[in-house]
């Protein structure tokens, strides 16, 4: 994981600090801001959030991210991120921000541990999984339902185990499930996968991996823990019930924006809006990876989202001075 030696909080004295580029969101994104304005020598400061190296962070392998060609850990990328803005004078702090004031620079960003002033914002908070919204999944979360199989895999060695969704984290996950559950069945609203071809032919020859089709868990079962789901057929209108002792469900993701709404432009799913250049509506405040990207959500476009955001607030910071 990542290196927590060189994380800090402020201290009592230091809880208002002020800075050129503060970058909000510890994954590639945020990172790769970091990595850029401190090129630029211009000291940016890094709130991690709740998660160290967002979602990637949270992935067992990552195979198409360049200059691996055996797949890097997710955990491990995120902590060369962390160390090359580092070295050159990034700093990353173990805080998480509460609430923004943007109405004028130097803007203002209220965390945990202080008060940050800073005259360009570069947000990357990521988003979160989506939830089905179904009965027992709340009550159950922990207890045989969740959102991370590589937290959570281990747990479930010679289980039997369903993955909800039919994109590219839904097969990923899957097939990392197989490494401990005695069986993985992917339950998909539609029949066809929106995974890539590469994922979609492991999964299908994977002699663990099983599918159920256009169907949709409509009831997580449960007492202490998880003992099956309903089904409901999307087609037929059949109910079905399945036993099994975990629901892992990767079904999208919402992008964390709550603190900017009023200030910012976003679409209707809540999405920062931004031009080509990772600008936002107010100027000074830039936005990087799936805070504003619901299309690519990969972490090679994140990345370099990151590095034009902190190239753009470089020519910000620098036009302020002429």
């Amino acid at each position: 994981m990542f290196n927590l030696g060189n994380l800090s909080a402020p201290s009592a004295s230091t809880a208002t600090k002020k800075v050129k580029v503060l970058v909000l969101g510890s994954g590639p994104a945020g990172l790769s801001a970091a990595l850029y304005a401190a090129r630029a020598e211009l000291e940016p400061l890094v709130l991690t959030g709740m998660e160290f190296g967002g979602q990637a962070a949270l992935t067992h392998t990552i195979e198409n991210y360049p200059g691996f060609p055996e797949g890097v850990g997710g955990p491990e990328l995120g902590e060369l991120f962390q160390k090359q803005a580092e070295r050159f004078g990034a700093k990353v702090e173990f805080d998480t921000a509460q609430s923004v004031d943007l109405s004028q620079r130097p803007f203002k960003v209220t965390g945990d541990n202080g008060v940050y002033l800073a005259e360009t914002l570069v947000i990357a908070t990521g988003a979160r999984p989506n939830h089905l919204e179904v009965g027992g999944e709340v009550e159950l979360t922990g207890k045989g339902v969740s959102y991370c199989a590589t937290c959570d895999g281990w747990f479930f060695k010679d289980k039997k185990v369903i993955v909800v969704g039919g994109g590219d984290s839904a097969l990923e996950e899957g097939l990392f499930l197989t490494r401990f559950a005695a069986s993985v069945t992917i339950v998909h609203r539609r029949d066809t996968l929106r995974a890539g071809k590469v994922l979609q032919n492991r999964a299908f020859q994977h002699p663990k991996v099983n599918f159920i089709w256009n169907s949709a868990v409509t009831r997580i079962v449960g007492g202490d823990k998880v003992t099956g789901v309903a089904l409901k057929n999307l087609q037929t209108g059949e109910e079905t019930s399945l036993e099994t002792d975990g629901v892992f469900i990767f079904i999208g993701h919402t992008p964390n924006t709550q603190m900017f709404r009023g200030q910012l432009e976003m679409n209707e799913a809540g999405y920062i809006q931004s031009n080509v250049h990772m600008e936002t509506s107010l100027p000074g405040v830039f936005v990087a990876g799936e805070v504003t990207d619901d299309h690519f959500r990969q972490v090679v476009t994140s990345a370099g989202m990151g590095a034009a955001a902190a190239i753009q607030a470089t020519h910000f910071l620098e036009k302020q001075l002429v």
